[in-house]
């Protein structure tokens, strides 16, 4: 993984950004993080936004979603949708014969 530094950075914003990650309770890295993901994903979202913008007749809006759902894909993230659509194809009928979670549990603490 790459590594980013910032130099000179004004006191004022690093004592901001510290007190931010305590809010949040995070270290200063994983606030710094956070922020730089909340901000990466923005910049994907805004490039599939312009990707289907760019495209107007109707027979590309379809292609459109298409690109913005591979985008998603491509870069780690996907919607809820999407997980429960690929799990449905994966998975069509329920699994049958074998304990539920919340059963093993329950065995498991009462043993205690």
């Amino acid at each position: 993984m790459p590594n980013l530094s910032v130099k000179d950075v004004p006191e004022a914003w690093a004592e901001a950004l510290r007190q931010r990650a305590a809010r949040s309770h995070r270290s200063l890295q994983g606030e710094l993080m956070a922020i730089i993901e909340q901000a990466a994903r923005e910049s994907w979202a805004d490039a599939a936004e312009t990707q289907a913008a760019a495209r107007t007749d109707s027979a590309a809006a379809p292609s459109a979603n298409l690109q913005r759902a591979n985008l998603a894909t491509q870069r780690g993230w996907k919607t809820i949708e999407q997980i429960a659509t690929e799990r449905r194809q994966r998975f069509p009928q329920p699994v049958t014969g074998v304990p539920l979670a919340v059963d093993i549990i329950r065995a498991d603490r009462d043993a205690r």
